[in-house]
C-alpha cells in the first residue's frame, strides 16, 4: 500500500475550487499535481490580457476576506496574503426612477434601505437574522449536502442553539419571507435583481435562507482584486509551486481512466498520462461525463440528461477612455432597466469598471471594463447552428442593449469606450471549457436539491460553482475546504504536514484522520 503522502492526487481545472483544495492538501502532506488547459488560473473567475488591459471573464468582485470568512480561512491555514482592498459602496442599484447604495457599512445600509423602502424594516430585520445564523454555520465545516456518516456527524456538530430559529424558514421562499412583512414592488424588484446574481434565481423561487445570506453579501465584505480578479487563482497557483507541486497548464484533459469504479489515470492534449489514486474534478457535471465516456456512472449520465440547462452570460469587455467619465462614479453598477420585464437578457446589467488606482489593468488614461447579462444558452447556440448572419445580428443588438443599459450608471460610457469585444455563451465554452457556456451554478432554490461534491467513482469528487454553495469565489471556496477534507478521510493521515501553527489549523478546521 502506498504511503499517504505519496498517494497521487490530480486535480483537474485550475479555478479557485481546484486550487483552494489541492492548495489545503499540499498544505497536509499530500502530492498533487494540477492541470490546466488555458494558459492562466481561474477559470470563470480569471483575469486575461488584451491589448494592454486586464478583462474580468466572469466574476468582477470578491467577498468572505473578513474575520472568519472562507477566504480568511484559506489565507491563515497557507500563510498567505490575498492581494485585495476593501470596497465601500460595494455597487449602485439602479432601478427605474430611483438608485440604491449597496453600502458595506451596516448602519448606512439600514438607512439607505429604510429611504428607498419606506416600511420594508421588518423584512430586513428577518432577512439579517436568517443571514447571520447561514454565515454563522457556514464558519464551521458543515458538508451540506451529507454524502457520508462522517458528513452527518461534522453537520450535526456544527448546528447551534441558534441555528434552530432557521427552521421554520427551510421551506420558504425569499418572496414568500418579503410578503410577510408587506413588501413592496419596488423592494420586490430589488431583491429579484439582488439574487439572479446572487443566487441564479429570482425572490419567488430563492430559498430563504441562502437567499437571506445572498442579499448580505456587500455586508460580509466586498473587495476589488488588485490586477483583476484573476489574481486570487495566480496566489493560489504560485502558492502551489512555491511549495513543490505542479501546476500545469495547456493540458486538457481529454480522458479519465476508470477501473473498477475508481478513477486511475488522466490523459491530456500535450500526450501526458498522468497515474492518479484521488482525482478532484474543477468541473461542471457535463463536462466530467464527457471525459468519463462510457466509464460514466449511470447516475452521472442520468443527472447531466434530466438537468435543465443553467444561465449562460453575454458580456462586454470594454476600453474605456477614463478622461470621459464622470467624475466621483462607484466602480460597480447593476442595472434594471423595466421593471415589468423578465430580468437577463439585458434588460438587468452589472457594470464594473476596473479600479483607478489599479495600473495594471489598463494603458495609461485608461480603465478597463467588464458589463455583463443573464442569458438563455440555447439560442445563441441554434443561432450559430443554423448559420447566416442572425447570430452575429443578435451579438451587435445585445452589445447596444448593455450599452444603452449602461449609460444610465455612467453617462457618457459609449463616447468613452476606444476597445469593445463582446462574448456568447460560445466564447464562454471555447475559453473556459463550461460545456455548452453555462455559468453561474445552480439556483439555488432548496437546501433539499442542492449538489454535493460526489461522483459515482469511490475515489474522486467534484468541486466548483456546481457543489453547494456554488456561486461565488467564496461559495466555490467552502466546497474546496470540503473536498480537501473529503480526500484527507479518504487518503488517511500524511506522514508528513508542512508545519502550522494552532491558530491555523484552528482557522481551517483541520481534521484527525487517525
Amino acid at each position: 500500500m502506498r504511503s499517504a503522502n505519496a498517494r497521487r492526487i490530480v486535480v483537474v481545472g485550475a479555478g479557485i475550487g481546484g486550487l483552494t483544495t489541492a492548495a489545503l492538501l499540499v498544505r497536509s502532506g499530500y502530492q498533487v499535481t494540477v492541470l490546466e488547459a488555458h494558459v492562466y488560473a481561474g477559470g470563470c473567475a480569471g483575469t486575461f490580457y488584451h491589448k494592454g488591459y486586464r478583462f474580468d471573464s466572469g466574476a468582477t468582485l470578491a467577498g468572505g476576506f473578513s474575520g472568519g470568512g472562507p477566504h480568511a480561512q484559506v489565507a491563515a491555514a497557507l500563510n498567505l496574503q490575498w492581494p485585495v482592498s476593501a470596497v465601500d459602496p460595494a455597487w449602485v442599484v439602479h432601478l427605474p426612477g430611483r438608485t440604491v447604495t449597496q453600502w458595506a457599512d451596516a448602519e448606512r445600509w439600514r438607512a439607505e434601505s429604510q429611504a428607498a423602502f419606506p416600511g420594508s424594516a421588518g423584512f430586513w430585520r428577518a432577512q439579517e437574522q436568517l443571514a447571520d445564523i447561514s454565515w454563522d454555520i457556514a464558519s464551521r465545516p458543515f458538508p451540506w449536502p451529507p454524502e457520508s456518516a462522517r458528513d452527518l456527524a461534522a453537520v450535526a456538530a456544527a448546528v447551534r442553539p441558534r441555528t434552530l430559529l432557521a427552521l421554520p424558514h427551510l421551506l420558504r421562499t425569499v418572496a414568500q419571507l418579503a410578503s410577510a412583512h408587506g413588501a413592496s414592488a419596488e423592494l420586490r424588484t430589488f431583491l429579484d435583481a439582488q439574487l439572479l446574481i446572487a443566487a441564479q434565481t429570482v425572490s419567488h423561487s430563492a430559498h430563504a435562507l441562502y437567499g437571506s445570506a445572498a442579499l448580505d453579501l456587500p455586508r460580509r465584505g466586498v473587495n476589488h482584486v488588485h490586477g483583476g480578479i484573476g489574481a486570487l487563482a495566480s496566489t493560489l497557483a504560485d502558492w502551489l509551486r512555491a511549495h513543490g507541486s505542479a501546476v500545469l497548464y495547456r493540458h486538457t484533459v481529454e480522458q479519465i481512466e476508470v477501473r473498477s469504479g475508481r478513477a486511475v489515470a488522466v490523459r491530456t492534449s500535450q500526450g501526458l498520462r498522468v497515474p492518479c489514486d484521488y482525482l478532484v474534478a474543477n468541473l461542471t457535471p457535463w463536462s466530467l461525463r464527457a471525459l468519463l465516456g462510457a466509464a460514466a456512472p449511470a447516475a452521472l449520465t442520468r443527472e447531466v440528461q434530466r438537468r435543465p440547462d443553467t444561465w449562460g452570460a453575454f458580456t462586454l469587455y470594454l476600453g474605456l477612455d477614463a478622461q470621459a467619465l464622470p467624475a466621483g462614479l462607484a466602480d460597480h453598477h447593476q442595472v434594471v432597466v423595466d421593471a415589468s420585464r423578465p430580468l437577463g437578457e439585458g434588460n438587468s446589467v452589472f457594470v464594473s469598471l476596473s479600479d483607478a488606482q489599479d495600473a495594471r489593468r489598463a494603458p495609461a488614461g485608461m480603465r478597463a471594463a467588464t458589463l455583463s447579462t443573464h442569458t438563455a444558452i440555447a439560442p445563441w447556440w441554434q443561432l450559430h447552428h443554423a448559420g447566416g448572419s442572425a447570430y452575429a445580428e443578435r451579438k451587435a443588438a445585445y452589445t447596444q442593449q448593455l450599452l444603452a443599459a449602461a449609460e444610465r450608471a455612467v453617462p457618457g460610457i459609449s463616447r468613452a469606450t476606444r476597445l469593445c469585444l463582446a462574448g456568447t455563451p460560445l466564447t464562454f465554452e471555447y475559453f473556459t471549457g463550461r460545456a455548452q457556456g453555462m455559468v453561474g451554478g445552480f439556483a439555488q432554490t432548496s437546501l433539499f436539491n442542492v449538489r454535493g461534491p460526489h461522483t459515482g467513482l469511490a475515489n474522486a469528487w467534484l468541486v466548483g460553482d456546481s457543489v453547494f454553495p456554488g456561486q461565488s469565489t467564496a461559495g466555490v471556496t467552502l466546497g474546496g475546504m470540503r473536498v480537501a477534507r473529503a480526500v484527507m478521510a479518504a487518503a488517511g493521515p500524511a506522514s508528513r504536514q508542512l508545519p502550522h501553527s494552532k491558530q491555523t489549523a484552528a482557522s481551517w478546521h483541520i481534521p484527525s484522520t487517525q
